[in-house]
């Protein structure tokens, strides 16, 4: 591992200049930084610890909005009352990923900031633009069971990781942050960016930025739920997944939020299944429709072809079991 300075200020004031000079990386949990720095694929000069800046709160807003510290832990998060009663398909999809000891260190900020799992990301004998930009990208051709079907390019495949993103894309979640500018408030769907000829700048974020909290909008009245299919049954990371939320009245969907994991180079934003689906039929064909539209856009390769199949199925089962609860309620 190559030496770095370790610096753990007291305040944000004092952890923004220090996290600003290149080569800085901020510490929280630790879970995915400090493995990709033992592997040799992060190796930054300086390490600022971020522990003790009191950004471990959750709050309720006067608006009925929630307020999620970057330092809240994951376990924390998917246990909260209010999180458990008004935003379930975020606890669901926190409580689907890693172990639950993974998840008592693992934070909020960390989660939206992890990197790619993509076996190639983590061979220094492969060719990887997102670890080595314009070395190229072993994936397109090689093991690309896991990789990505939306959002890909030329330069990059590879999937997405976090369940819980792709929960917040469906929930509108916007993400503060702080930095040298000031602060600023950026839409979840915002954040991460697609590969195309730089899969090595994976979000935008600017030098120096912490992020610092993540606000929910206020519950919406909808029912919702995250569906993870993977290869086994725990500690493992999505091939597809949901997160959705639907409300139907006299048999039309009046209000539908639809995201995806697995299948996307970031969370992904269903919007036009969204937008095929609202003021619709609320019926499974029509939820069929909607899915293999969103699906549409998709690029596959030998080894992933198959997801296109799967989400479309997801999508499908998922609206449709959401459908049932809400008319037995």
């Amino acid at each position: 591992m190559k030496p770095f300075t370790y610096l753990k200020p007291h305040d944000i004031e004092a952890a923004i200049p220090a996290g600003t000079p290149p080569g800085t990386k901020y510490l929280g949990g630790g879970t995915n930084l400090v493995d990709l720095m033992r592997e040799g694929i992060e190796q930054p000069d300086h390490l600022v610890d971020i522990t003790g800046l009191h950004l471990d709160g959750i709050e309720e807003l006067p608006d009925g909005s929630l307020r999620i510290g970057a330092a809240v832990r994951n376990s924390t998060l998917a246990a909260h009352p209010k999180v458990r009663k008004g935003y379930r398909v975020l606890s669901e999809a926190l409580l689907s990923g890693a172990s639950g000891q993974l998840r008592n260190m693992a934070t909020v900020g960390g989660n939206l900031l992890q990197r790619t799992r993509c076996p190639y990301f983590y061979s220094d004998a492969a060719a990887c633009n997102k670890r080595q930009p314009g070395s190229g990208c072993d994936a397109l051709d090689g093991f690309n069971r896991s990789c990505a079907v939306l959002g890909v390019s030329d330069s990059c495949i590879a999937a997405h990781p976090s369940d819980m993103c792709v929960a917040l894309s469906a929930l509108d979640a916007v993400v503060h942050v702080q930095g040298p500018g000031g602060t600023r408030e950026i839409p979840l769907t915002e954040l991460h960016r697609l590969p195309g000829d730089t899969p090595n700048i994976e979000n935008t974020l600017e030098a120096g930025e912490l992020v610092t909290a993540v606000v929910l909008p206020p519950p919406l009245s909808a029912r919702s739920t995250y569906r993870k299919v993977r290869d086994r049954a725990s500690y493992a990371f999505a091939l597809a997944s949901v997160a959705a939320a639907l409300e139907i009245e006299d048999d039309k969907v009046t209000r539908i939020r639809l995201a995806l994991g697995g299948v996307g180079t970031k969370p992904w934003r269903a919007y036009e299944a969204e937008r095929l689906l609202l003021g619709g039929p609320a019926d499974e064909q029509a939820y069929r429709r909607a899915a293999e539209a969103e699906l549409a856009a998709a690029t596959v390769r030998a080894g992933n072809a198959f997801k296109v199949t799967l989400a479309e199925a997801t999508i499908v089962a998922v609206l449709r079991d959401l459908s049932k609860a809400g008319a037995g309620s």
